[in-house]
């Protein structure tokens, strides 16, 4: 072999060398840029939020961008497979198949209906698939984890109020129309209890009541209108209604009878802007208030801590449900009873609604009374 052919074949190894080099050292600076891209919390994976309704408007203002959000916060390379349910159980369940088909690694599911809701979560069960109950408790399944309130407290702190108001205008023994939740979700079952238990050891008295389907404002008013033909426009002294959309129907009613709200003390739930509003104009007597943002990103932390396959953060889950299958893990906040006199101190501190979008032109005069500018 002469001196030539040697040389060309030392300079062809040194090329191979010196380029297998050079790639190692892309795949590094690859890697090295993809873990720093990850953010606070860093990994990946598909992350499926099935939320059940949008006539509760605390669903697509509250609920989904505070969880997106956190979720974008947490791990950028996270794939958000959102639906809203529009109130039917069977779309929901379409819902739920289509992203696990999308290859979702985790289910988070506010159900539609708690208890069909089970044949979703066996189907996750069937692919390893961990269900997160969102919101509203899914009873006798295997769910994994469950992120919600005390909520037999809100119903607790919604007959408290009503009790204690109405004592104070000197009308505690008189007789309450009551409008609960949809009988398909297991809160409002909660809230149903913790109301009654309040309601039945005071002096009033439960002229009508009725349990709404789909928890919808138009079905509530139609319950409140057959409640005032039935009792009399004078035959009540207040309303116990289960969430701001019933509480907004029921004042609707009553206002087309020609019965003044101001002077019918009506309960609420979520803190809905319009329901904000109607308490400031004396409407409304109260509503509770749920920090939402608080409850979306946690499902949102716990969401991304099973899709990377590690436990939940520490001191996250720090209590637990029966659902009647088993003791289900849980998140579980705390509520708060809002009236005119603390909306203030709750509401806009947190920040859960501006004061520029509470005291819009029709409600100025009344902000300004209630010392909020």
């Amino acid at each position: 072999m002469t001196s030539t052919t040697w040389r060309a074949l030392i300079l062809s190894a040194l090329l191979a060398l010196s380029g297998g080099a050079l790639i190692a050292c892309g795949d590094d600076d690859d890697n090295g840029s993809s873990g720093g891209s990850n953010g606070s919390g860093g990994g990946s994976g598909s992350i499926a939020l099935l939320l059940p309704e949008s006539k509760t408007a605390r669903y697509e203002s509250q609920d989904r961008p505070n969880f997106e959000r956190k979720l974008n916060q947490l791990c950028p390379d996270c794939e958000l497979i959102y639906s809203n349910a529009d109130q039917d159980a069977a779309k929901q369940q379409q819902q739920a198949e289509a992203a696990i088909t999308k290859g979702a690694d985790v289910l988070v599911l506010d159900p539609v209906d708690a208890a069909s809701a089970g044949s979703v979560v066996a189907r996750a069960n069937q692919s390893d698939i961990p269900v997160i109950s969102y919101d509203r408790l899914i009873t006798d399944a295997d769910i994994d984890y469950y992120v919600s309130f005390d909520n037999e407290q809100v119903g607790k702190l919604q007959g408290e109020s009503l009790v204690k108001k109405l004592d104070a205008d000197g009308s505690g023994d008189g007789t309450i129309v009551m409008i609960n939740g949809a009988p398909t979700d297991n809160n409002a079952k909660l809230f149903k209890q913790g109301a009654h238990s309040v309601i039945d050891k005071s002096d009033l008295k439960v002229g009508k009541e009725y349990d709404t389907p789909d928890w919808s404002p138009d079905k509530a008013q139609q319950e409140m209108e057959q409640a005032t033909t039935a009792l009399g426009k004078s035959g009540y002294v207040g309303v116990y209604a289960a969430n701001d959309g019933t509480a907004g129907g029921a004042i609707a009613a009553m206002k087309s009878a020609g019965v003044n709200p101001d002077q019918r003390p009506t309960t609420g739930q979520d803190a809905e802007l319009a329901a904000i509003q109607r308490i400031l104009a004396g409407e409304q007597y109260m509503t509770v208030y749920k920090a939402i943002k608080a409850e979306a990103e946690a499902a949102a932390e716990l969401a991304v801590a099973l899709a990377n396959g590690d436990d939940p953060p520490s001191g996250l889950v720090d209590d637990e449900i029966d659902n009647g299958q088993k003791q289900v893990p849980s998140v579980l906040l705390t509520p708060v009873a809002v009236t005119k006199d603390n909306i203030q101190d709750t509401i806009i501190k947190d920040d859960f609604w501006t004061v520029k979008q509470i005291c819009t032109p029709q409600y100025a005069a009344a902000c300004k009374q209630a010392g909020i500018q």
